[in-house]
């Protein structure tokens, strides 16, 4: 008699230890996680994992990141961390965590804020928020690259761009606070004619930062003529 041999089940959410391949500094507060998963499965760019945290009393902290590397990075997911002073998780990561440790996460989650093709496309980033958002560009970038796509990015200065090694010709920068010396692309914070740069025209359009940054960012496209059913929005909290 045949015998079946027995396989892991691979569903979203379930928890599993996965191990930190690589770790890169961004920015003085901010660092990405490349973390090998036995049960990884493509997740849709713009989905999250949460990250779970157990102490030896069982205590147990959880928090949310988004991914973001692309779906076709077979195997692994990048999880970018911003370091909260006050948090839980957060310090961890940047203080204690090696490569080589183990992380137990679980997902992917979320099926509204995700990229499934669409075209064109805009993306608005204010400082941390950028990361769903990188997951999408880098996924059109290897997959679609043929889809227009921008990226408007909203930063305080430049010790705090993320990712400032892969933001070419499809971004736009902007510097709210302290632009770096020499610079004479766009200062001061998003306006309508960025907005008309970065998107000539009404395009399905991702924001993702703080809920005063979303909402600004909102209600710029709807001025600029975006139907509300083609704005997609999330928005973070200071939880670390």
């Amino acid at each position: 008699m045949d015998r079946l041999t027995p396989v892991e089940q691979r569903a979203p959410g379930r928890w599993q230890i996965g191990e930190v391949m690589t770790i890169v500094e961004e920015t003085p507060r901010v660092k990405s996680f490349r973390i090998a998963l036995p049960m990884w499965m493509a997740h849709l760019p713009g989905q999250h994992y949460d990250v779970r945290l157990t102490a030896p009393d069982g205590y147990r902290a959880q928090r949310s990141y988004s991914v973001a590397s692309s779906p076709l990075d077979e195997g692994e997911i990048e999880l970018t961390i911003d370091r909260l002073e006050d948090g839980e998780v957060s310090p961890y990561f940047h203080d204690v965590v090696v490569v080589g440790d183990g992380v137990e996460v679980g997902g992917p989650f979320a099926s509204y804020f995700v990229w499934r093709g669409e075209s064109p496309v805009l993306l608005i980033g204010g400082g941390s928020g950028v990361v769903p958002l990188m997951a999408i560009l880098r996924h059109r970038r290897r997959a679609m690259p043929d889809v227009p796509m921008r990226l408007v990015y909203s930063v305080r200065g430049a010790d705090d761009v993320i990712y400032s090694s892969e933001l070419g010709d499809d971004a736009v920068l902007t510097y709210t606070r302290e632009a770096p010396d020499g610079w004479t692309g766009h200062a001061g914070r998003i306006d309508a004619s960025l907005i008309a740069e970065a998107a000539p025209g009404p395009s399905t359009s991702f924001i993702c930062g703080s809920n005063g940054f979303v909402e600004a960012a909102s209600n710029l496209l709807l001025d600029a003529g975006f139907a509300p059913d083609q704005i997609r929005t999330e928005r973070f909290g200071p939880s670390g």
